[in-house]
């Protein structure tokens, strides 16, 4: 988890359900390229979409539809679109 970026692939249903995954807001993007930055931890579902998210000097990571992903606070990052996403997601 050197890269700042945790994908768990098939997480288990009943950790999504006491998560709550499904009363966090969504977001959605098109497909295109741009910088972030995470002030706080974010914690998303990937609904749809196929994402590659490269920090700042370090190793892309790709993730794609199922995957319950963690982005620690101060990551700097890139992030490639390659599909269009929609994500569940939570801060803090």
């Amino acid at each position: 988890m050197a890269s700042g970026i945790t994908v768990t692939s098939n997480p288990d249903p009943a950790q999504l359900a006491s998560l709550g995954v499904t009363s966090w807001p969504s977001w959605g993007c098109e497909v295109s390229t741009f910088p972030w930055t995470y002030d706080e931890q974010e914690t998303c579902l990937l609904l749809e979409g196929d994402v590659t998210v490269t920090p700042d000097g370090g190793k892309p990571v790709r993730f794609g539809v199922g995957d319950l992903v963690v982005f620690d606070a101060g990551l700097s990052c890139t992030w490639e679109v390659h599909a269009p996403v929609r994500k569940h997601y939570r801060f803090g």
